[in-house]
């Protein structure tokens, strides 16, 4: 069998490179990266799923709480002032490759009482449809591969200043038809994983030139879980486990009118590849088949080239948003990654607009069509707050 031949995507199938990314001939990833980024399973998992801080540079971790802090930072959702939120989320992806792949994000919040809060969200990756053939060319079957994460969070507030949050989900990454193993001695199979996560968010309000201002710290541990496998007797591959780091200072101008500036830093917790010879031996840096554990702790000193390539493993996402009147807002961002780790480096940019508990947000990116393969990304998010809200226009 071979896939139709008019498909410009190649798909790295359990028999070949098990999800590591789906790539065109180029070796460019799942999430937008080139070949050089450090690989796992499902990336997917580390996309930005909503619009607001996606058109802040992919910055989130601190930002005011809204209901996508089940993403970004589930601890924030102690510090919702809405009883129920749902947001839903899409995003067309990868376009100027195939134009049938898409993510799309369901979260939901609810405040349990003033210091607990749940939250659910939905991930949903689908890379569209292909067309499979036989050997001459005769069409037999389509496939749909895709992606998927469930997850669950908990959050309390300890004081008024300070929340907590654990996260727990599972992971189901089908991107292999039975037929493509056709011939071969190995069973393509879906991959299944758990993961957990844990989450920290402390806001304090403050004077800050004679203005109300709130300053706020985030971070939040995802994604540690089992490694993913594909077959039975095949290798496992770590999930995407990350780090993110940030911290937002919002200023209430007057009553009107409302500036928040937000830096956000990011880093993978899986081990970094080494430096081999042609038969495999190591040459320079450390072996990366280890356990999750290892591979997480190992993750802050194993790059080949030393410190300086572990600073070159932190993306860097500065980002800014004003508000009117709490009614309309614009974003303004941008995203760093260095070249020798990805290579994606792009302006973001959106706007916002609340209406009657409900509030519709829009995002760009700003890249180079030539440079970056998910330039003139759009992403829509829809969010709708039921039980009302306590002092919205002094919310960070």
């Amino acid at each position: 069998m071979k896939f139709f031949p008019n498909k410009t995507i190649i798909f790295f199938i359990s028999i070949f490179l098990p999800s590591l990314a789906i790539a065109q001939t180029s070796g460019v990833n799942t999430n937008g990266t080139n070949s050089t980024a450090i690989p796992t399973a499902v990336p997917f998992l580390n996309i930005t799923p909503d619009s607001r801080s996606g058109a802040m540079g992919e910055a989130g971790v601190a930002i005011s709480p809204d209901v996508n802090a089940n993403y970004w930072n589930p601890a924030k959702l102690a510090f919702l002032e809405s009883d129920d939120v749902v947001s839903l989320a899409y995003t067309p992806w990868l376009r100027q490759l195939v134009p049938d792949i898409s993510l799309a994000y369901l979260s939901y919040a609810h405040k349990v009482d003033d210091r607990n809060t749940i939250g659910a969200s939905l991930k949903y990756f689908n890379y569209g449809t292909i067309q499979i053939t036989d050997n001459q060319g005769t069409n037999q079957t389509t496939f749909n591969p895709n992606e998927f994460s469930l997850n669950a969070s908990f959050a309390r507030k300890f004081g008024d200043e300070l929340s907590l949050g654990l996260t727990a989900g599972y992971i189901h990454s089908n991107l292999s038809n039975q037929s493509f193993a056709s011939g071969t001695s190995v069973q393509a199979n879906a991959g299944n994983a758990i993961a957990a996560g844990v989450s920290l968010f402390y806001t304090k309000k403050l004077q800050e030139f004679g203005k109300d201002g709130v300053f706020s710290f985030g971070t939040n541990i995802s994604n540690i879980g089992s490694k993913i496998s594909y077959s039975a007797q095949g290798p496992k591959y770590f999930l995407p486990a990350n780090l993110k780091i940030g911290a937002a200072d919002m200023v209430n101008l007057n009553d009107y009118n409302q500036l928040t500036f937000t830096l956000d830093f990011n880093k993978l917790l899986v081990p970094t590849p080494p430096i081999t010879d042609s038969n495999g031996n190591i040459i320079k840096g450390q072996s990366d088949n280890v356990s999750v554990p290892a591979g997480i702790f190992s993750s802050f000193s194993d790059a080949p080239g030393g410190f300086h390539e572990e600073l070159q493993e932190i993306t860097i996402s500065p980002g800014i948003e004003y508000w009117y009147n709490q009614l309309f807002s614009l974003r303004a961002g941008y995203y760093y990654q260095n070249p020798n780790k990805g290579n994606e480096q792009y302006l973001t940019m959106g706007v916002g607009f609340k209406y009657d508990g409900f509030q519709f947000d829009f995002s760009y990116i700003a890249a180079s069509q030539q440079n970056s393969p998910i330039a003139n990304t759009i992403r829509f998010t829809l969010t709708a707050n039921f039980g009302g809200e306590k002092n919205a226009a002094k919310k960070q």
